[in-house]
């Protein structure tokens, strides 16, 4: 029996690293939209860690906002100067949350994103919708723009 309780913890061990890499890193964040405009909630570029150009970043969807819609969007973008490989068109993935006519409150999303790399990320956005203001903003932020 005394080889057993060994083999049985190297087994036990072996399972948890083998589901390691599948457990996914999990990023909560909060937005704010304001009533009937769509909000920007990611913009990721198909760069790899070298800054070689990889596959589009993926979405998988696992609870959708209750209170509004998702769009996703792909295009071609510049990436910022502090971005990890700066000023590189790039292409990339958006993911924009549009609130349904005359809501305001909070309202909840999660998804994850496999990078170019193939590491995957969980995202939870909790979203605050708000009642327009009358005031400018960020316009680029309060559109389906990329």
């Amino acid at each position: 029996m005394t080889f057993a309780r060994p083999l049985a913890a190297l087994v036990a061990g072996g399972l948890l690293t083998a589901a390691g890499p599948v457990l996914a890193d999990t990023v909560q964040k909060t937005e704010t939209v304001a009533s009937g405009k769509t909000g920007r909630l990611l913009v990721t570029p198909n760069l790899k860690k070298d800054c070689s150009e990889g596959p589009m970043p993926e979405f998988r969807f696992s609870a959708f906002p209750k209170n509004g819609a998702v769009i996703v969007k792909a295009g071609k973008q510049k990436t910022p100067g502090n971005f990890r490989c700066p000023n590189k068109d790039a292409g990339v993935m958006g993911v924009f949350y549009q609130p349904k006519d005359g809501f305001t409150g909070s309202d909840e999303l999660t998804f994850e994103v496999k990078s170019a790399d193939g590491e995957v990320q969980t995202r939870v956005f909790k979203i605050t919708v708000e009642a327009a203001s009358k005031g400018g903003g960020d316009a680029k932020k309060d559109s389906n723009d990329l």
